[in-house]
């Protein structure tokens, strides 16, 4: 988290101002190992990011394909035990990312961000604090999740399930957009003061453009909401 949170120009030791040198919760100080190296808080800014949604006829295909890989939710281990009904209820198929352009090799088929490969299924209430970068999973330090909103679902140090990431899979999660999300999620929830959290829950017949403009960083968050409903499925770069 350091090399994400820190721009150095050289090598750097975390100093702890605890009895022991264990890294535990507590106050650090960072600092450089030569004094013509430097140490900054990154300017990076994590992206304004919304609640993934399905809505459209490729979102179709990319629901059934995260669903037949993954069966369960991905984070929280729990089984859908109606799967054999095909019925759903209160498990999503969440994008990772929603910028990318990713090629789906096992239909042949550029599928843009509705790549099985681009997807996890969650349970609905997961799903949404994984959109809003609550927790995230490291594929770095063996697919470890972190939460950072005081693991209100009990998945922190829970290890991503292993059905989404079988190497021989054509259809398996990317490490990329993984790393990806990690990388965001420590910018929104580790840098300065950390990023404004953004009201998801938009029932049929509320004022939605009334309470993003009135609420935290309006033209951000309207941007990104835009993009998310004008621009879904077009590719912004190659994974």
């Amino acid at each position: 988290m350091l090399e994400i949170l820190i721009d150095a120009t050289g090598p750097y030791r975390v100093i702890s101002r605890n009895r022991d040198n264990s890294l535990k919760p507590g106050h650090y100080d960072i600092r450089p190992c030569s004094r013509k190296d430097t140490i900054s808080l990154t300017q990076e800014a994590c992206i304004t990011r919304v609640l993934s949604r399905t809505i459209t006829d490729r979102d179709e295909s990319f629901r059934r394909q995260v669903r037949e890989r993954d069966g369960k939710c991905v984070i929280s281990g729990t089984a859908n035990v109606q799967a054999f009904r095909d019925r759903w209820t209160g498990f999503h198929a969440a994008h990772i990312r929603l910028s990318e352009c990713i090629t789906n090799r096992a239909d042949g088929h550029d599928t843009g961000i509705n790549s099985c490969r681009n997807g996890l299924l969650m349970q609905s209430n997961i799903h949404e604090t994984f959109d809003d970068f609550g927790f995230s999973v490291n594929p770095d330090n063996g697919y470890k999740i972190t939460a950072f909103d005081g693991n209100s679902f009990g998945i922190d140090g829970r290890i991503l399930d292993s059905i989404c990431r079988d190497p021989t899979d054509e259809r398996s999660v990317r490490d990329e957009l993984l790393r990806w999300h990690f990388r965001q999620a420590v910018l929104s929830n580790m840098r300065g003061a950390g990023e404004p959290s953004f009201e998801m829950d938009f029932p049929p017949g509320s004022d939605m453009m009334g309470e993003i403009l009135s609420g935290p960083n309006a033209a951000r968050r309207m941007e990104a909401e835009l993009f998310s409903r004008l621009n879904r499925g077009k590719p912004l770069g190659q994974v």
